[in-house]
Parts: structure tokens; C-alpha cells; sequence
């Protein structure tokens, strides 16, 4: 059994130890390895691509861990070497803070080269400084949003006006809004039709059919060429994982703490015993299901207008059966999972 010292409690899985490293045969984390290709991504990759072009407005939706940055960071890349369309990014911190005006700042240093760039404070001005600023750079532009389910339905409905304004200038301009599955929904609420209607929606379903092949692409990478992987983790211990996890950041999070689960014991290799005894007996529970599509106890309670102690009271089965059926059926009105 290995010290309480060496394993490091404070450590809580986000970077695994040397020794564990050394000890299975291990020269990468699993949170740094790359960009995990399946034929879903390769089909979104392209119409990704297609609809940038076009210029729309676009929504890339998929639960928390499925790899929405991950590929939209390789969309990104392509393009940037490509040299065909212009990228913009916002990289705001503060994503429930960002509005139209945050996002047309981002625009304008993306697109200028300008040493000196003054960008006008009067909105009338700003505008058409931005036109001339597009007409000159000649090239389609593309300003990608990450985490949008955060943004305003007014900010949303911005972004659909200005693709228009850069229309008008006779420009082309595609907004790429990336989202936990939250984001779709509040798309097809009625009081955002005015956008939803016209926004492209791709559901990104990361490794769902393919889950086992990623566990087994991690290990490869992750390990020396000669590495005998039955030799560091079970055929069984994989089957559980690909069984009872979801997305990439499940798994990798999960490797890590089998592994050095398995160090801590003296075990080796990791068997299905050490993968159970580190997978969360609620791991597939309600409130951790909404989590991953983006729904807090707040976004729940405003979703549906109710007070967050009552969504509290549901998500722990303290409300009478007659009061669970309307919240359930509230939720399933807004598109909520349960």
C-alpha cells in the first residue's frame, strides 16, 4: 500500500503523479493527448465547414465533456490555414457578462490591422467603421461564441442583426455559437423565434457509439509503443467504463483515478474492481444528467418559474407525487432531459 503522501489528496484527479505515470507505463496525462476523430466529428467537421461558408447563423450543442472546444478549436485551425475566411474569437472570460457590444470589440481586433486601433463609442459609428473594415479585408468572416448557452436572447438577436449588417455592406458573415444542450432549447423557445428559425443546429454526440475505441486510442497514445495494455488495465475494467461513462472528459477524468487508484492498492494491472470502487454512485443521477445539458438549480427554477427551493426539493424527492409530476412535466415542456 503506497503513503497518503506520495498519492496526494490535494491533487483531486486534475494531474496525475509521476510514480503512477512511471509505474503503468505511462509518458502523457490523458487530458493531453489530441483530437479523438470519429466519422460523427468527420460529418460535422464538414457541414461545420459548409455552413461557415454560406454564412449563417450557426449552434454547435453537445453536454458538458463531449468536445464542443475541442472541435471547434480544430474548425478554427483549419481555417486559419486555409486563408480563406477570416476567424474571429471572443475570448471573454466572463461569459455571462458578454453582450453585442463585447463581441463587436472582438470582431474589431480580429479584423484590423491597425497598430493603433480606435474603435468608436458611439454605436452609429462603430457600425459603419466595422462595414468599411469587412469591405477592405474582402474575405467571408467567421466570429466563433463559446459557451452561448450563457449569452442573453437580446444578445442572440443581435448577432442575427449584425450578420445581416454585414450583408448589407455585401460582406459574408457566420456566427458560430458552441453550447451546452441548453442552448438549442432556449433557440426553439418562442420568444426567441425570431433567431431559432434561422439558426443551423448541429448536436454533437462526441464518442457515443464509439467510447471503447477512445479508451483504447487514450491508452495507445499514452503509453510507450511496446506496451502490452492488457498488462496495465483489464479487458473487463474497460467494457465498465465505456459502459457507465458519456464524454471524453468523463473518461480521461476517470483513467486518472482508476490508475492511481490502482497504485495506491498495489494493484496491477487495474482490474473492474478498482474502476467500481471510483466511479460515483450517482454518476448517472438526475441532477448530474442536467448538469451536463447545462441546467443548474438557478437556469432550472427560470426555466420553468419556480422558486430554486422547490427544483431543490424535486431534485432530492421531497415534494408530494402530484407536485414531481408537474415539475416533470414542466421541464419536458422546455425541452429539460429527464
Amino acid at each position: 500500500m503506497k503513503s497518503d503522501a506520495i498519492f496526494g489528496n490535494n491533487v483531486k484527479g486534475l494531474k496525475m503523479l509521476s510514480d503512477v505515470m512511471k509505474h503503468f507505463q505511462l509518458v502523457k496525462e490523458f487530458r493531453n493527448v489530441g483530437y479523438f476523430e470519429t466519422a460523427h466529428h468527420k460529418e460535422i467537421f464538414q457541414e461545420l465547414k459548409t455552413a461557415i461558408r454560406q454564412g449563417k447563423l450557426i449552434a454547435v450543442s453537445g453536454i458538458v465533456g463531449s468536445g464542443k472546444t475541442t472541435t471547434l478549436r480544430k474548425i478554427r485551425d483549419t481555417l486559419d490555414k486555409e486563408k480563406e475566411i477570416i476567424v474571429a474569437k471572443a475570448i471573454s472570460i466572463e461569459k455571462t457578462k458578454v453582450t453585442l457590444n463585447t463581441l463587436i470589440v472582438a470582431l474589431f481586433y480580429d479584423l484590423s490591422t491597425e497598430k493603433e486601433l480606435k474603435i468608436p463609442t458611439q454605436a452609429e459609428k462603430r457600425e459603419r467603421k466595422l462595414q468599411e473594415l469587412i469591405k477592405k479585408r474582402k474575405m467571408p468572416v467567421a466570429l466563433f461564441i463559446d459557451e452561448a448557452h450563457d449569452l442573453h436572447g437580446n444578445t442572440l438577436i443581435g448577432l442575427k442583426r449584425l450578420i445581416e449588417m454585414v450583408q448589407d455592406c455585401g460582406g459574408t458573415m457566420s456566427v458560430v455559437l458552441a453550447g451546452h444542450p441548453k442552448l438549442k432549447n432556449d433557440l426553439h423557445r418562442s420568444s426567441l423565434e425570431e433567431i431559432g428559425s434561422r439558426t443551423t443546429v448541429f448536436n454533437l454526440d462526441g464518442i457515443a457509439a464509439s467510447k471503447r475505441e477512445f479508451i483504447e486510442w487514450l491508452l495507445r497514445e499514452c503509453t510507450k509503443p511496446d506496451t502490452d495494455i492488457d498488462s496495465i488495465i483489464t479487458e473487463e475494467a474497460i467494457d465498465l467504463l465505456a459502459d457507465r461513462l458519456l464524454t471524453p472528459l468523463q473518461i480521461e477524468h476517470h483513467l486518472t483515478l482508476a490508475f492511481e487508484a490502482a497504485y495506491m492498492s498495489g494493484e496491477s494491472p487495474v482490474t473492474e474492481t478498482v474502476v467500481e470502487s471510483i466511479l460515483a454512485k450517482d454518476i448517472d443521477g438526475l441532477e448530474q444528467k442536467l448538469t451536463r445539458h447545462g441546467y443548474n438549480l438557478k437556469t432550472l427554477a427560470m426555466t420553468i418559474n419556480v422558486q430554486p427551493k422547490v427544483i431543490r426539493s424535486f431534485l432530492r424527492g421531497k415534494l408530494s407525487p402530484g407536485q414531481s409530476q408537474e415539475i416533470q412535466e414542466e421541464m419536458l415542456a422546455a425541452g429539460i432531459p429527464l
